[in-house]
Formats: structure tokens, C-alpha cells, sequence
């Protein structure tokens, strides 16, 4: 491992193809450990919203959930692209069935899950609908997918498809989904009744 009070990649005058072919390999190891727990981390929190554990902080807690998924996924796009070393991915078999983690998701989401959508905010102006549970399902297929590689110690493998499907997908879904959930917490929060709040700053200046 490289010495940790070392910013090599700060280094102007060390180009990346002059890097010690073991320091490139260790950080990239730690990459994808820390993806990989970060993956399971966001898997398990959405399983239990979805399973209803805890309806009076789904917002809240699929909030925190996308937000810290997306700082893994910034992670992988500010790093080159990761390239593995055969050009055709391993076939694990079907792919997780998920539609049970969405079927929860929209349930607990009931009334509040589907929102208006941009079919691409850079390039058009067409608008599409969307759901949070979709969102989320996208998000937690992708990282399934790449935690199976990690795990069947395909390394480089789950850092590639991880990258690649944050930049074309769950990347997307993911920040879009926050964006929506930020917004009916946010309405949920700052929405109150005049009159509510009046009595509860009456109440609190006359105990």
C-alpha cells in the first residue's frame, strides 16, 4: 500500500504512466473494497425501507442512502476509465431478481412516488415521468452486478462495470431520484399551515 501522507496523484511532475505498477494496483484494490462496501451498505438500507422497517423515516433514511451512493459514484467517475484485461465481461448467470425491492419501494412510496422527468436536461427539453422506486432499483441492480464480480474476485472487472453504469445509468437515477426526495422532504418540512405555525410560536413565547 502507498504511504497514505503521500499524494502521488498530486504530483505534477510524476505522470500517471510512470506511477510504480504496484502502487497503481493497491489503489485501485481499495477502490473497489471501498465501492463493495459501500454498495452493500446502500443494498441493505433500501431492502429494509422496502421491507416497511421504517415508514416514519423512509425520506429521510433513502435520502441519506442516494446521497452517500452518489459520492461513490463520484469517486469512480473522477478516476481514469478503468479498463479490464479481457474485452468481454464473464457471464454469472441471471441477474438478481429486484422487482420484489421495487414493488416495496413503490408501496412505501405510495402517493409520492412518481414525479415528472427530463428525457436528457442537457440536450432536450422533452418531458417523461419517472419514479423513486424505479430510481432506486436501477442504482441497485447496477452495484448487485458489479458486487459479483468483486466477490467472485474479479476486481478490476467490478470497478469497470461500477464506473461505466454510474456514467451511463444509475448515475443519473440515482442524483434524480435524490433531487425528488430532497424536494417532498423539503415540502414536508417548510410547507406548514400559517396558522399552525402561529399557535406553536404563540405557545412558545407564553409557556
Amino acid at each position: 500500500m502507498p504511504d497514505t501522507d503521500t499524494d502521488i496523484s498530486s504530483d505534477t511532475n510524476t505522470p500517471a504512466e510512470e506511477l510504480p505498477g504496484d502502487w497503481i494496483a493497491d489503489d485501485l484494490e481499495t477502490l473497489a473494497a471501498v465501492t463493495a462496501d459501500d454498495a452493500r451498505v446502500f443494498l441493505t438500507t433500501m431492502t429494509r425501507i422496502a421491507a416497511g422497517e421504517s415508514p416514519a423515516s423512509a425520506l429521510s433514511l433513502s435520502l441519506l442512502g442516494l446521497s452517500q451512493i452518489l459520492v461513490t459514484g463520484a469517486r469512480l467517475g473522477a478516476v481514469e476509465d478503468v479498463v479490464p484485461a479481457e474485452r468481454f465481461e464473464p457471464d454469472d448467470g441471471p441477474d438478481t431478481d429486484l422487482s420484489g425491492l421495487r414493488a416495496g419501494l413503490a408501496n412505501t412510496f405510495e402517493g409520492l412516488d412518481d414525479y415528472a422527468d427530463l428525457v436528457d436536461p442537457v440536450t432536450s427539453t422533452d418531458v417523461t415521468s419517472g419514479a423513486i422506486s424505479h430510481d432506486v432499483a436501477i442504482v441497485a441492480a447496477a452495484l448487485d452486478h458489479g458486487l459479483r464480480h468483486y466477490e467472485a474476485g474479479r476486481v478490476v472487472e467490478a470497478l469497470w462495470w461500477w464506473q461505466f453504469s454510474y456514467l451511463s445509468d444509475w448515475g443519473e437515477r440515482a442524483a434524480m431520484g435524490l433531487r425528488v426526495l430532497h424536494g417532498l422532504l423539503a415540502h414536508i418540512r417548510l410547507d406548514a399551515d400559517d396558522d399552525l405555525v402561529a399557535e406553536a410560536e404563540f405557545d412558545a413565547l407564553h409557556p
